[in-house]
């Protein structure tokens, strides 16, 4: 058993009988009464955030997780098919899982997949992917000016606003927290 001291952002945490991720949280040592943390817990099977208070120094039970690296192969209906780099061993991984990363998953890239036991957990993946544009409409020369944009499908068929300087065959990059187009990282 943990105290509340080892609540960190990304630990998984054995809450109600439920697997859960601190995405968020917060400690807080009021004037008076006794200091406590406030966390948002996403379940890991069902996706849902919850806020929960704990008492500072309440137990807590910590899951031990493992990361593996693993490189993403194709999709598969719903799963994303993944192979262990040392073993080469293949795993298939649900669709839920993967989440919004599907987004910026290609061929040959390398993903940390995380493991409670044999079950996976979560799939992460680099903070920034470089994607070729497949189609996006002309850009007219010289109405950049506005800082307008316009809607860009990228390989992994995940749509993106980008400037109007962008054009089809393009290399971006892409932040996957967010989405959101960084740069143009080489022109066609």
């Amino acid at each position: 058993m943990a105290t509340t001291a080892e609540i960190k952002n990304g630990v998984v945490l054995l809450h109600r009988g439920k697997r859960m991720k601190v995405v968020e949280f917060l400690h807080v040592k009021p004037g008076k009464g006794g200091a406590f943390v406030r966390t948002k817990l996403k379940n890991i099977q069902t996706g849902k955030v919850i806020d929960e208070t704990f008492n500072s120094g309440a137990r807590i039970e910590v899951i031990r997780i493992e990361a593996r690296e693993m490189q993403y192969l194709y999709e598969d209906g719903e799963f994303f098919i993944f192979m262990d780099n040392d073993t080469y061993d293949q795993i298939n991984v649900p669709a839920a899982v993967v989440g919004d990363s599907k987004n910026y998953l290609k061929a040959g890239m390398n993903v940390d997949l995380l493991f409670d036991g044999t079950e996976v957990l979560d799939a992460r993946i680099q903070a920034h992917v470089e994607l070729e544009v497949i189609h996006t409409e002309p850009g007219m020369k010289g109405n950049t000016a506005t800082g307008a944009t316009k809607p860009a499908t990228v390989e992994t068929d995940y749509t993106v606003q980008v400037p109007l300087f962008v054009n089809i065959g393009d290399i971006l990059k892409i932040d996957t927290r967010s989405g959101a187009y960084i740069e143009r990282v080489r022109s066609n």
